[in-house]
């Protein structure tokens, strides 16, 4: 992620300050009222796009920043305001939080922060509330140290509905740590084309190497502007997303179904490792930047890419490798994308929970004997992970679990569950900066 503008060039002009602060502002509404996925927006949003690169750095981290501080935002606001109610219209509730967050998290002078809100409130046609944008501000810039210090920040930035759940999934003291782990922005894990290139790019790019092989980037920084990407020699993939590939062994020459394959970090990952990669999806948008991905990364002929609901696929011939990637509820990203606990209710774990059964049920009858499937989420829940798998079990005797081993997660230990599935928290390799709260489990058909 770029450094914002006010950090590396000092405030900007009033009249300059205020474009980028409305267009935050604008986004805020499109997911916290409209609902609609941050990632979405920055990218079809047309003032968003225009705005030159350090302003986009700046509009993306402050947006970024009032999501993933949300309950301490709003706890602020109404301690500020004095009313029972949040301030109203959402507008003028979301300039509160975009200012709050610049004043308590983002070291912005109060001054500069204050007046910014006031002189936006009145471009907004929200001039009779400029005299209360200006007190709630100023009492967050006088009491938000002390406020800060009194707070639950886990209590209040993770919903309740999904906090009971991780308590009963995995116990008091982890569920917390689950949650501090996911108020701490995620670094930039990058997967190599090509494995044996690992000491140059750990140069050019100023990277780490993870035991696991991803290369971390601590700063992050413009992913487009980085060496090699042009040139596709790398692309972004989370490192625990990155070992589910790698628990079928050697793919050379081999074919590897890929079911909801979208956007194709792990299809690149087997085309890379020389398996042919057949690309399922049902979302033409979704297989079109997986495509314009593969492309970049000249992995082309090693994939065939079909518009296809895995759940209802019935190939010509039964596939021996197949990776089950099930859409979920993806809370175990949450670090990277901080609207997603905001956005995601029980009903829809609910609705993908059948889902991603039906996923399961018909990966099983396709896989051909013998054969290997390895399903996985990017969900903290055991009900989407754990439970799908057990259930599968219990339900189809053709199937059994074949227990990952040491070696195959990069060495770590404490990402294998009893039953030797992947089961990796955010706060694992917390040391070199966390990963993706990810599970995946591989599965063999035995007739």
């Amino acid at each position: 992620m770029d450094v914002p503008a006010e950090k590396t060039a000092g405030i900007s002009a009033p009249a300059e300050a205020l474009g980028p602060r409305r267009i935050a502002i604008s986004l805020l509404d499109q997911v916290l009222g409209r609902r609609q996925a941050l990632d979405a927006v920055l990218e079809t949003d047309k003032d968003f796009v225009a705005l030159h690169a350090r302003d986009k750095a700046f509009v993306r981290m402050v947006v970024a920043t009032s999501l993933r501080r949300l309950g301490q935002l709003d706890d602020m606001i109404m301690r500020a305001s004095d009313k029972a109610e949040p301030p109203r219209p959402l507008q003028l509730h979301n300039l509160l939080r975009m200012a709050a967050a610049q004043i308590a998290f983002m070291a912005i002078p109060d001054y500069a922060v204050v007046d910014t809100a006031v002189r936006l409130a009145e471009e907004l046609g929200m001039s009779r509330q400029k005299g209360f944008v200006n007190a709630a501000l100023r009492r967050v810039a006088e009491n938000c140290r002390t406020w800060l210090s009194q707070q639950d920040e886990v209590r209040l930035n993770i919903p309740d509905w999904l906090m009971r759940i991780w308590i009963a999934d995995y116990g008091l003291r982890t569920a917390a740590e689950i949650g501090q782990a996911c108020l701490s922005e995620a670094p930039l894990d990058i997967s190599l084309k090509d494995p044996n290139t690992l000491a140059h790019w750990m140069h050019a790019l100023d990277a780490a190497a993870l035991p696991t092989g991803t290369l971390r980037r601590a700063e992050g920084g413009a992913v487009h502007k980085l060496p090699g990407f042009d040139d596709g020699m790398w692309w972004v993939q989370d490192a625990a997303a990155a070992l589910p590939a790698k628990l079928f062994g050697d793919v050379t020459g081999r074919t590897v179904v890929d079911m909801c394959a979208a956007p194709g970090g792990k299809t690149a990952q087997f085309a890379s490792m020389g398996a042919q990669v057949t690309a399922l999806d049902r979302s033409t948008t979704r297989l079109k930047r997986l495509q314009e991905n593969i492309a970049r990364l000249r992995l082309g002929d090693m994939v065939a890419i079909e518009t296809a609901d895995a759940a209802e696929w019935k190939p010509r011939e039964a596939p021996e490798l197949i990776l089950l990637d099930a859409p979920c509820t993806a809370t175990g990203t949450a670090r990277r994308h901080p609207d997603v606990v905001h956005l995601k209710m029980p009903l829809d774990m609910e609705r993908l929970m059948e889902v991603q059964a039906r996923l399961l049920d018909n990966a099983a009858a396709v896989l051909a004997p013998g054969g290997l499937l390895v399903y996985c989420t990017c969900s903290l829940q055991k009900a989407e992970s754990e439970q799908q798998v057990e259930a599968l079990l219990a339900r189809n005797n053709q199937m059994r679990r074949l227990p990952v081993a040491s070696l195959e997660a990069g060495g770590l230990d404490a990402l294998i569950t009893p039953q030797g599935d992947i089961r990796a928290l955010p706060f694992h390799m917390a040391a070199h900066g966390g990963m993706d709260g990810f599970y995946a489990a591989r599965l063999q058909k035995i007739s």
